[in-house]
C-alpha cells in the first residue's frame, strides 16, 4: 500500500491551490486525487455557452499567482480553465495529479494513526485527509411527473450535449438561477422559440462586464500593483454585500434599489417587471450579477412562464394553469444538489460520516476540521463559505490554516490532531448567533443558505477578513493532539 504525508482530494481551485502552497512550504510527499479525467474542479464541467464566473477575474484568482493576461472583467469557463491549468503546471504540482482516480472509502486507522483510502484504481495511506471537492459536484434534476416520458432531448447545464444543434428548435429552460441567468441570452440566440420556466425571480444587479483591452493588460504586466489595486477595490465592493446577509436586514435597501432600477431601466413591459420583481429581501439568495438576461426576455422569441410545472408530457410541459407547452428540448437550469459529497465515505472514530452528522447538523470547525475525525481537513467545508465574498478568498484562508498544521505536524511530531469537541461546539454556536439579524436566514425565501430547520446551513457569518484573522495559523491549543 502506497503511502503519502497528505492525500488532496479534487483538483479545483482547492486541492491545486493547497498542492501550491504545500510545495512552496517545501513539502512534497504529496497526492491529488481526481476522479475526473481533466483538473480545473468545476471549471472543467460546466461547459455550458455563456459560463462564466460572477466575480471579477483579478478577484476570482490566487492571490500568489496573479494573471495580468484576463481578457474580460469576469472570466469565460475556458479563460479560467487555462489560468488553472497554466498555473498547476508552471508551479509543477501537475506530477502529483492521479486522474480519474475515485476515493470509495476511507477509514481512519487508531492504531496506525493515518487514513486508510481505498480508491478505483486501488489503496493507498496518508497521514492527512484533504477533501477539496466542493459541496456542489452533483446536478440536481427536479422530479417531475412523466419526465422520463418526453422524447425529445433533455439534459442539465452540467452535461451540456454539445452535439445537439439547437438552431431553429423550441426550447424550454427550467430554473432562473445563476446557471439559467447566463445560459438563455445564449439559447436566445439560436432557438426559434425559447420558453423560460421561473418558480422565483432572482435578484440581479449590474455586472458591467468589459473586454479588458491590450493597454490595460500590458500595464497590468508593467505595474502589479494596478492589479493589485483593481483586486481590493473589487474586495471591497463584494464583501458590502455581507451587510445586509449577516449584520441587519435594514442594510438590504440600497442594494435592492439597485436591483429595483436595473430592472426598471431593462424591462419597459410592466407587466413583465412584475413577474420578474422579487417578492423577498436581496441576499437571501446570492444575488446575480448580469447586463443581458432581462434584455433577453424581452426578445420575441422568449417566453417567461410563471405558473408551476404540473407533468410533462413526451412532446410537451404542462403547468398548474392547464397549458401545455410544446418543446423539442428541455435544459434543466435547476443547479446543484449541496451535498457533503466524498464526506458521505470518509468515517471517523466511531464509524460515522461526516455525511451522517450534516444531515443531523451541519457541524465544523472554521469549516475546516471536526470532532471525531481526527487529521482530516477540507476546504469551503460547513460553514467556512462566504455568501458575501470571491470563494478564492475563503480558500486561501483556508490553505494557510491547512498548510500550518501540516508543518506544526510534521516539526513537532505530531501523529494525530484532533479539534476539541468543545472547541467546535462553541463554534457552531457562535455562527448560529451571528446568522440571526440578516437576509440570509430572515429574507422571506428558501435556499441552499438554510437547511430544512431554517438554520445557517454551511456560510461564515462574519466578515471574510475576520475569517482570515482566524486561519492566519493552525490554533494547535484547540486540538487534541498525540505523538
Amino acid at each position: 500500500m502506497t503511502h503519502h504525508g497528505v492525500v488532496i482530494v479534487g483538483a479545483g481551485f482547492g486541492g491545486l491551490g493547497l498542492a501550491i502552497r504545500l510545495r512552496q512550504a517545501g513539502i512534497d510527499d504529496y497526492v491529488i486525487l481526481e476522479r475526473t479525467g481533466n483538473l480545473g474542479g468545476t471549471w472543467s464541467r460546466n461547459t455550458y455557452p455563456g459560463a462564466a464566473c460572477d466575480v471579477p477575474s483579478s478577484l476570482y484568482s490566487y492571490s500568489f499567482a496573479p494573471n495580468p493576461g484576463w481578457r474580460r472583467k469576469y472570466g469565460r469557463q475556458q479563460e479560467i480553465l487555462d489560468y488553472l491549468r497554466r498555473t498547476a503546471e508552471s508551479h509543477g504540482v501537475v506530477e502529483h495529479l492521479r486522474l480519474r482516480t475515485e476515493v470509495l472509502d476511507a477509514v481512519f486507522d487508531e492504531d496506525g494513526r493515518r487514513w486508510r483510502i481505498t480508491t478505483n484504481s486501488g489503496e493507498l495511506s496518508a497521514d492527512i485527509l484533504v477533501s477539496a471537492v466542493g459541496a456542489f459536484a452533483e446536478a440536481a434534476v427536479p422530479d417531475i411527473a412523466g419526465l422520463s416520458t418526453f422524447r425529445g432531448t433533455r439534459f442539465h447545464t452540467l452535461h451540456w450535449d454539445h452535439a445537439h444543434d439547437l438552431s431553429g428548435e423550441r426550447v424550454a429552460v427550467i430554473g432562473t438561477g445563476a446557471t439559467a441567468v447566463q445560459v438563455v441570452p445564449e439559447i436566445r440566440e439560436v432557438a426559434r422559440e425559447l420558453l423560460v420556466f421561473q418558480r422565483t425571480p432572482p435578484w440581479i444587479v449590474p455586472r458591467m462586464d468589459r473586454t479588458i483591452g491590450g493597454v490595460e493588460r500590458m500595464a497590468y504586466r508593467a505595474l502589479p500593483l494596478l492589479q493589485r489595486l483593481a483586486r481590493g477595490g473589487w474586495y471591497a465592493t463584494i464583501e458590502s454585500f455581507g451587510l445586509p446577509g449577516f449584520v441587519s436586514t435594514k442594510f438590504r435597501h440600497p442594494f435592492e434599489i439597485l436591483g429595483r432600477l436595473q430592472l426598471l431601466r431593462q424591462v419597459p413591459d410592466p407587466e413583465l417587471r412584475a413577474r420578474l420583481t422579487p417578492d423577498y429581501m436581496i441576499g437571501c439568495k446570492r444575488a446575480i450579477f448580469s447586463d443581458d438576461y432581462y434584455p433577453a426576455l424581452c426578445q420575441d422569441n422568449v417566453t417567461l412562464v410563471t405558473e408551476g410545472i404540473t407533468e410533462i408530457r413526451p412532446h410537451a410541459i404542462v403547468t398548474g394553469d392547464r397549458a401545455e407547452h410544446r418543446v423539442d428540448t428541455i435544459v434543466f437550469a435547476t443547479g446543484f444538489t449541496a451535498t457533503p459529497g466524498l464526506l458521505d465515505r470518509v468515517k471517523g472514530v466511531d464509524g460515522r460520516t461526516i455525511g451522517d452528522v450534516y444531515r443531523e447538523r451541519p457541524q465544523s470547525y472554521l469549516g475546516t476540521a471536526y470532532s471525531g475525525f481526527p487529521n482530516l481537513f477540507t476546504v469551503l467545508g460547513p460553514f467556512g463559505a462566504a455568501g458575501n465574498q470571491s470563494a478564492i478568498f475563503m480558500i486561501e484562508s483556508q490553505l494557510t490554516y491547512i498548510v500550518d498544521a501540516v508543518r506544526r505536524m510534521r516539526d513537532s511530531g505530531y501523529r494525530r490532531v484532533e479539534v476539541r469537541p468543545e472547541v467546535q461546539q462553541a463554534f457552531v454556536a457562535e455562527v448560529h448567533e451571528r446568522s440571526a439579524g440578516g437576509t440570509w436566514l430572515g429574507g422571506g425565501c428558501t435556499s441552499y443558505y438554510t437547511n430544512g430547520a431554517g438554520m445557517n446551513a454551511g456560510l461564515y457569518p462574519n466578515w471574510s477578513f475576520e475569517y482570515r484573522r482566524r486561519t492566519r495559523r493552525f490554533d494547535v491549543e484547540n486540538y487534541e493532539v498525540s505523538r
